[in-house]
Parts: structure tokens; sequence; C-alpha cells
């Protein structure tokens, strides 16, 4: 480990000492960006905090925080009401909650946390007393990840001097819940104080983590979900529906309109979910135009143009976001800082055979009795063809442009890092499909060469033929609880029908196919990576990325072209092929 790893374990066992027993209790700590020894501490804090089974919230500000400000108003007047104080915001507050509380139980999302800490000049001061431990932590590539996070920030993002940016980080969770190396983890420290350090001078920073949970339905860390809840009510306070008008009295009272998008995000995610957005599910956020719903404050900010909800909604984007793994140092550098212009002229090359075609053809050789053979539709009954598109690291405007040209809708732009695929909704996949890379489920688990996973297609769907037993498992469970979330959205009616009945249809389909681009994306345990890596493909089961064939999954599976020596074109109208990959090898 290039950490230290001894010193990283004394600060947990110190700080489990002092801390002692805490169990089912919540946490919100506070740490100004600018005391990088707070920050790198809240490693071994959190690493602490998951093993007493308890839960954690970090907010980092840079001097101050409106935003949070807001929410300890919210909690202060909720203890006073629950204290018997009558006043006009207690009441207003009572009010918005008996109104949510007629469709389901919200009463303790508005209980605060049991301990709040802040970072100090010397250490952790407020419920507990606890030193600074950033002892474990040591510089490593120091001028190539100042170099690639910089690169980041111009080529993928076009930061605008006097931007709000928020950075998510993960916390360190019990082993069960990591999933991958400790180390991993403790890297994505070092990339997210540098993604801090390179813009800090141009843009206005927060940061933010929260503890993750195992399943989509688990109830969710509760200062999380009351941020996301205020948000998102914010966002439609000018509703004329009972809910937020008492939360538009409540918002003035209290002046919550402090809680603001920001303009750009970038966050690390671990394994794990943020779990169940009860409000969302229960309630849903309604378009001002009174066209449509949304599940989540997020989906609202970013608007992204696979959203179905996207084109009823007039509003414009308000954020741009991108995001990663907790990816090791060393692949974080390697397929980051790229020549990001000579990577998409690539992307280009392969749009423009698949715009000429109708379908593409995918066919590997027979190993182990097993051969990958399927064909990728491109043309959808209306003739129109699918939109091919050249780039996945892009957010260097909120208004996606070209979506702006194609359809006249305004949409939002995101990102996942590394960069590196041309890909497309399909119409419709046919076919065998041999997975042997990865596969991206609560994490990315690795998929294995002899025991493959094998997933036929009929074109209106697909089945899991067969694979690991621990994978297949996996799937069914992530299924069954995005089922059984939209089942709630229809019982709850939080979402309009007709999105409702688009889930249902859409929701046991391949609904993405990708070649992969990136020149220096080597094979990890990542899938966010894997899925980059140049000359493999992939596809995705579940959600897609054009408003007709949105779901509440997706599960995306890494093909090793060059191991199955894949011949990989396209077929135009006239029968004619257009070569992109020939024996596993580009020819593009």
């Amino acid at each position: 480990m290039k950490y230290d790893e001894e010193n990283f374990n004394s600060a947990v066992e110190e700080y489990k000492e002092i801390l002692g027993n805490v169990k089912d209790k919540s946490f919100l700590v506070i740490f100004d960006i600018s005391n990088s020894d707070a920050f790198f501490s809240l490693a071994p804090l959190s690493r602490a905090i998951h093993e007493l089974e308890a839960d954690m919230h970090v907010t980092g500000i840079d001097r101050e925080s409106k935003a949070l400000d807001a929410v300890k108003d919210v909690w202060n007047t909720y203890k006073l009401e629950k204290g018997g104080v009558s006043d006009d915001k207690t009441q207003a507050l009572r009010s918005f909650i008996n109104e949510i509380g007629k469709k389901g139980e919200f009463e303790d999302l508005f209980v605060g946390p049991d301990f709040i800490i802040e970072a100090k000049e010397n250490g952790f001061e407020g419920d507990f007393d606890l030193p600074f431990k950033p002892g474990w932590f040591k510089k490593y590539r120091e001028g190539e990840m100042t170099e690639t996070c910089a690169k980041i920030w111009k080529d993928v993002y076009d930061l605008k001097d006097g931007e709000n940016v928020s950075i998510g980080f993960v916390l360190i969770q019990k082993d069960e819940m990591l999933g991958h190396p400790i180390e991993d983890y403790l890297d994505s420290y070092a990339i997210s104080w540098n993604m801090v350090v390179a813009c800090k001078d141009r843009a206005k920073v927060t940061m933010g983590a929260a503890t993750q949970r195992k399943s989509l339905l688990a109830k969710a860390e509760n200062i999380s979900e009351l941020k996301a809840v205020l948000a998102g009510c914010e966002l439609c306070k000018e509703s004329d529906e009972d809910i937020f008008i008492k939360y538009k009295k409540l918002s003035g009272l209290l002046k919550l309109d402090r809680i603001k998008p920001i303009d750009a995000s970038f966050f690390i995610s671990g394994k794990g979910y943020h779990g169940k957005h009860a409000f969302g599910e229960s309630i849903g956020y309604p378009s001002l135009n009174k066209k449509t719903r949304w599940q989540s404050p997020g989906q609202m900010i970013y608007k992204l143009d696979f959203y179905p909800q996207t084109g009823a909604d007039d509003r414009d984007p308000l954020a741009r976001v991108g995001f990663t793994e907790t990816l090791p140092i060393d692949v974080f550098i390697e397929t980051c800082n790229i020549d990001w212009k000579i990577m998409r002229e690539r992307n280009y090359k392969i749009k423009e055979i698949a715009d000429r075609c109708k379908l593409i053809r995918v066919i590997g050789e027979e190993i182990n009795g097993l051969k990958t053979d399927f064909e990728v539709g491109l043309v959808k009954e209306d003739g129109v063809h699918r939109w091919v598109r050249t780039s996945d690291t892009d957010v260097r405007e909120k208004i996606n442009s070209e979506y702006l040209r194609r359809t006249g809708i305004k949409a939002g732009t995101m990102a996942n890092l590394p960069g590196g695929e041309a890909f497309v909704t399909p119409e419709y996949v046919k076919g065998t499909i041999i997975g042997d890379v990865v596969i991206s489920l609560d994490q990315s688990y690795r998929l294995s060469e002899k025991e493959p996973l094998v997933i036929q297609a009929s074109g209106g769907g697909y089945k899991v033929v067969s694979g690991p037993e621990d994978i297949v498992k996996k799937i069914q469970e992530k299924k069954k609880e995005a089922w059984e979330g939209i089942m709630n959205q229809e019982k709850f009616k939080s979402l309009p029908q007709d999105i409702i009945n688009l889930k249902k249809k859409n929701f046991n389909m391949i609904n993405e196919f990708a070649i992969n681009t990136n020149p220096n994306a080597n094979l990890c345990d990542y899938l966010i990576v894997n899925e980059k890596i140049a000359r493999m493909i992939h596809i995705a089961l579940g959600s897609g990325f054009e408003p007709d064939r949105a779901t509440d999954y997706h599960i995306d599976i890494v093909i090793n072209s060059p191991r199955q020596k894949m011949d990989i074109y396209g077929i135009d109208d006239g029968g004619n092929e257009h070569w992109i990959i020939k024996k596993g090898k580009f020819v593009v």
C-alpha cells in the first residue's frame, strides 16, 4: 500500500475509543475546504463511525454555507415545534409535515443529527472533540495528478470563472460495503482533493459525502434525504399543489431560497446506493407547466436528454455533472490525462459508419463452445435513425447544443470518467452475447473467461442463460428492487402513467450498445474503465440513452472483442458492409 496503513488503522481505533457506543446514531461533520488535515482525517473517522454502526454525513464548505445554514434552521424550527413553541415558522413547518404525511411517513426526516462536529484550527470540536489524523496520507504522482485534474476542468468541463462547483467523495465504510481494496478508496481522497485544488481559485467549491446503503430500497441517510427534499421543493414551490403551496410559505419564513443548485458537479462513487428517495417515490416533483413529474431533484437539475420528462418540462437544465468510481490513482491519471481531441475523432469515425447503416453485426469466434453473435438495429419503425453518440465526456455546456439542434429541446449534459466510447440506444438487439470482462451492479464485478455471463437477446427482450451464480443472483435482486420502485411510483401516482408504462415496457430490454475507444484504458476491477478499453465493446441491460427507452436500472456488461477476435461492421440499405473492427482490431 502506498499509504501508511498502520497509521490509518491506529487512527481508526483511537477515534472508536473516543466515540464509544454510538450505534444507530447520526453524525454531521463540517469542515472548510482549505483544511487538508481535516479532509484527510475524514477517511479514518468515517471508517471508525461505520464500524461503530452509525451514519455519517459530511459537508465541506468554503468559509460559509448558506445552504447548510438553511438546513440547520429547519432542524431548529422542528425542535422548537416539538418543544411546544407555536409561531409562524413552527406552524408553517407543521402544516407542511402534515400535508406530506398524507402520502407517507416523513416525520423523522426533520429530526436533526444526533451529533455535530466541526473542524476548527487544531481538531474537530462539538459534541465530540477529536484530533486530526491525516498522517496516513502520502502524496503520490502529485505533478501528474495536478495536470490531470486541470485537464479535466478545462477539456471536459470548460470551467468558467465564478461558477459554483460541488465535489462528492466517498466515505470509508465497513469491509462489506467496500467491495474493492481500501487503497482504492484512499486513492479517491487524493483524487477528490486534487480536483478541489485544481479549481478552487476560480470557482466556489463545496464538498459532500454520506453513508451508502446496500439496497436501492433501504432507508437513506437522513441528512442527505432532507437536503434532497428541500432542494426539490425549492424548484417546485411555484406549483399550485397543496404540498408545494405550504412549502412555499415555509420557504419564505425560513428563507430556504438559500438552497440553490450548483453549476457543475464531479463525484466519485463507491459500492452501494443512496437508498430510497421516499418523497420522490410517493409524491414526486411536478414540472411547473403541469405536464410531468420527476423522481428526484437531481433529475430536474441535470435534465438529461434521455429522461422522458425532459421534453415535457420547459425549464432549462441548471447544472452539468461528471463522475467516476474509486479508481486507483495510476488508472485515473493514465486514462484521463489524454488527448481528448484525438480520441473524439475516432468516435466520430465510428458514428459516421453507424449513421450510414441500418444495423451492426457483431460476430466473435467460438471459444469453449460459446460464441458472441448478435445484431444491433439502428432504425426505428418510423424510419428515423437512432442517435449514435460520439462523446460520453463532454460537459462543457449546461444545455446540450447537439440535442437542441436535433430536437429543439433543452437538455443537460453528463460525463463519466474516464471517457472513450461511441454508443447508441439500439432499436433492437438479437442474438447471443458472451460477457467476459466486468459487470456493474451495486459496484463493478469481474467476469470470468472460464465462466462468462451468457445472454440471449430476442429483439424485444433478453434472458440471462448462464453465468456465475452470485452475479446472476445480484442481477435478479437489482431488477426486483427496480420493479418494486416502479410499482410504488404507480401506486402513489408520483409519475405520469405514460412514463410508468414506458418503464414497464422497457424493463427487460437491452438498451445500450457501445464500442470502446480509450487508448490508455487497460483491464482492471472497474467497469467505468473497462467499458472504455479501446477495441472492447459493451452492452447494457435496462435503461437506455433515449427518452423512449427509460426504465429504473442500468447494468453495463463489457465484452472482450480482441479475445473473442470479433468482427464488427455495419450494413447499409444496399447490403454493403462498412467495417469498424476486424478480428478484434480497429480498421477505422
